[in-house]
């Protein structure tokens, strides 16, 4: 679904966007659900029939394996004992694999963990985030949502990524150096660093911090981006001064990629 998104029709792409972002959702809570039933299924078969000739366990001592009451006038034999202890064992085991599948399921994930630690930055901060869409424009959807909030010149999302493209063109000397082919490693060449500035200005191709740079410097405002771990990227801070455009990084928000969210000041009373 993701290769086939439609590039030129937004709606359509969003549409796509939503779509597998639903999918995945329910994969995730499909694949929790299967894993308890499967536990319990384990439960179910590791508890095998028990022969008509078991032992008659006595009061107080059911776990004994060395138990040798009679059976119909007769003693277990040391085969029937081994047995029985297998059966336990792995009925003993069923029920620890159980419970470990139960714990991982309460356990909170990545998503949340990752959350919960961006909130409790931006809390310090006097910050609330503010969600942007996941439909490829994230980075230049927080960009100018920050220039609403802090009354800067409005720019719209195609304007943003037409002077992107035409910053990074421009400053092919500088910042070609750490642009490099996602599946080789290599450094561009000339036609994938024309296809590179072609797709920022005319796709919903995700921005980084070679985005963030250019953006920085086209606005003339500092930009901070705050995550999870480790300390906030700060750029733009000795050319240009003032208070930061302030947006989030996130790893772990969605399994289709990275994303940026934007923020807004807490309103005090």
């Amino acid at each position: 679904m993701k290769k086939n998104a439609p590039k030129n029709n937004k709606t359509k792409r969003k549409e796509f966007l939503e779509e597998m972002a639903r999918l995945e959702s329910e994969l995730e809570q499909r694949h929790k659900t299967e894993l308890l039933e499967k536990s319990e299924t384990a439960v179910v078969e590791a508890v095998p029939e028990q022969p008509t000739t078991k032992a008659t366990p006595v009061e107080g001592d059911d776990d004994n394996e060395d138990d040798d009451e009679p059976v119909n006038n007769q003693r277990l034999s040391k085969a029937q004992k081994r047995r029985n202890k297998k059966e336990r064992e792995a009925r003993e085991r069923a029920q620890e694999i159980r419970v470990e599948l139960e714990n991982a399921a309460l356990q909170p994930s990545p998503k949340l963990i990752e959350l919960q630690q961006i909130t409790n930055a931006l809390k310090t901060r006097h910050l609330l985030l503010h969600s942007i869409p996941s439909d490829g424009d994230c980075l230049y959807g927080a960009v100018r949502h920050q220039l609403q909030v802090n009354a800067l010149p409005p720019h719209s999302i195609e304007e943003l990524r037409t002077e992107t493209a035409n910053y990074v063109r421009a400053h092919k000397d500088s910042l070609s150096c750490y642009m490099t082919h996602p599946d080789t490693g290599d450094l561009l060449n000339d036609a994938e660093f024309d296809k590179y500035c072609k797709d920022i200005a005319d796709t919903h191709a995700w921005g980084g911090h070679i985005e963030l740079k250019a953006l920085s410097s086209l606005l003339r405002v500092p930009i901070e981006v705050i995550q999870a771990e480790g300390p906030p990227t700060l750029l733009g801070q000795d050319e240009f001064g003032g208070a930061p455009l302030v947006i989030c990084y996130h790893r772990h928000i969605y399994q289709l990629g990275a994303h940026y969210n934007s923020t807004l000041p807490i309103e005090e009373d």
